[in-house]
């Protein structure tokens, strides 16, 4: 669901800029960066749902994703569901873009662990069977890698040469 929120934001929001000029999303990585963080809105609430709430992952889905050796779960995912709040804002402003890219690629390795747990444990979200191993670990390294990229930590970097060339005596 995840995936298909950010693909669909990021088609969203570049279609915005090419069809309406807007200059915001007038690249890839501009509306990458907005559709991450349309994202993250939706898996940050999930955060901070009642366990009563069972048409979406809730706290209680999030408390159970937290591996044993991590202490204070119920605190972790709250902190963890306001740091995704906090880069999904960061992500929309271009002075904070390129620190929210890097402190949330920092956050989604951070939050690798639970992920790996999860899927073993066995660990259902809103009911739902949990996401199989071979699916969590690549889309966590793609949401790091558009973190990186929206941050614009990716760009190509090109070194012009100068040469400097004397004029010819007389």
């Amino acid at each position: 669901m995840t995936m298909i929120v950010l693909v669909t934001a990021t088609l969203f929001f570049r279609l915005l800029g090419a069809l309406l000029g807007l200059a915001r999303f007038a690249t890839w990585r501009a509306s990458a960066g907005h559709g991450l963080a349309v994202m993250l809105v939706l898996t940050a609430s999930a955060h901070f749902v009642p366990p009563t709430v069972t048409f979406m992952p809730n706290h209680a889905d999030m408390v159970a994703m937290v591996p044993p050796f991590v202490p204070y779960p119920a605190l972790m995912v709250y902190a963890t569901g306001a740091l995704e709040l906090a880069g999904a804002a960061g992500l929309l402003l271009l002075a904070t873009r390129r620190a929210a890219g890097i402190c949330l690629a920092l956050l989604f390795v951070l939050m690798l662990p639970a992920n790996i747990h999860a899927a073993p444990a066995d660990v259902p979200l809103a009911g739902e069977p949990a996401t199989p191993l071979w699916q969590r670990i690549p889309e966590q390294i793609l949401y790091i890698g558009v973190a990186l990229w929206a941050a614009g930590t990716t760009a190509r970097r090109t070194h012009v040469r100068s040469t400097t060339s004397a004029a010819p005596a007389k």
